[in-house]
């Protein structure tokens, strides 16, 4: 199935793409998620219009990414969450929360779908986390996740 790229997804392509994955994958993963929409004739302008919106948002050189990738391994990022006795978080830190908490820290605005996160934030203490700023770069960055 043809489908039209919405969102950056890790593997397949890049927001505006237009691939060909198999149709269970579009039907029950990608399209209901909203990182696709499907292939039409009359979606080529929409093709047009996300790849425009892409080029303002993206980081065009390495230079850049290697520029924002140093301001942010410069920031100490501490996020304060609600927990239990034993250090167990109520939820989880998602990369929302860490996407808001370095812009808080005065770090770079970052969008929360470049923070990947290993495994799920479930305790306080120091964690490593990584940001995609281009395709070529990634930043660690270390945040330290304590009691509310």
């Amino acid at each position: 199935m043809k489908i039209i790229l919405t969102h950056e997804v890790s593997g397949l392509g890049a927001a505006g793409d237009v691939v060909d994955v198999k149709d269970g994958y579009a039907r029950n993963y990608l399209v209901p998620r909203g990182f696709a929409i499907r292939w039409t004739k009359g979606g080529e302008k929409d093709v047009a219009q996300i790849r425009r919106a892409r080029k303002i948002h993206e980081i065009a050189t390495i230079e850049q990414a290697n520029e924002i990738k140093s301001k942010l391994e410069a920031v100490k990022v501490r996020l304060a969450v609600r927990s239990g006795d034993a250090g167990r978080l109520f939820g989880s830190v998602t990369p929302a929360d860490i996407a808001s908490a370095i812009k808080a820290a005065g770090g770079p605005d970052v969008d929360k779908r470049r923070v990947e996160l290993g495994s799920p934030i479930k305790t306080l203490g120091g964690h490593q986390v990584s940001v995609r700023l281009h395709p070529e770069v990634a930043a660690k960055l270390g945040i330290e996740v304590i009691a509310a």
